[in-house]
């Protein structure tokens, strides 16, 4: 089975792609209505090392339905996602939207807000 994800961050990096799935993925470009951008402070070194920082995006809700976040739809593998659910640290929570070009796809979002 394959899994559409929305990535706004690290998950479109080059070498977090190779490190994470073995491979590099296309993307298509989308957006994430309804919600804003902020940066937080990661300390698992394994996910420092396979993004080159410890800062990583985080989206957030916004009560400006002007707000999008701007980022990619990669598919994904059963395992993929897997991978990806393990590469996300506890900060992040993985739920389905619904992006700005009427496609339903994964994202990880602040855990402290779904």
């Amino acid at each position: 089975m394959t899994h559409r994800l929305f990535s706004y961050g690290t998950l479109q990096l080059e070498q977090v792609q190779l490190d994470r799935f073995g491979r590099l993925l296309e993307g298509i470009p989308d957006a994430l209505p309804g919600h804003r951008m902020t940066v937080i402070r990661v300390t698992d070194p394994e996910v420092i090392a396979a993004s080159g920082t410890d800062h990583h995006p985080l989206v957030l809700p916004s009560d400006d339905p002007e707000d999008l976040v701007e980022g990619s739809v990669l598919t994904l593998t059963d395992e993929e996602l897997a991978a990806a659910d393990d590469y996300e640290v506890d900060d992040y929570a993985r739920r389905e939207v619904l992006l700005a070009s009427g496609t339903r796809a994964w994202v990880y979002l602040s855990a402290a807000e779904v």
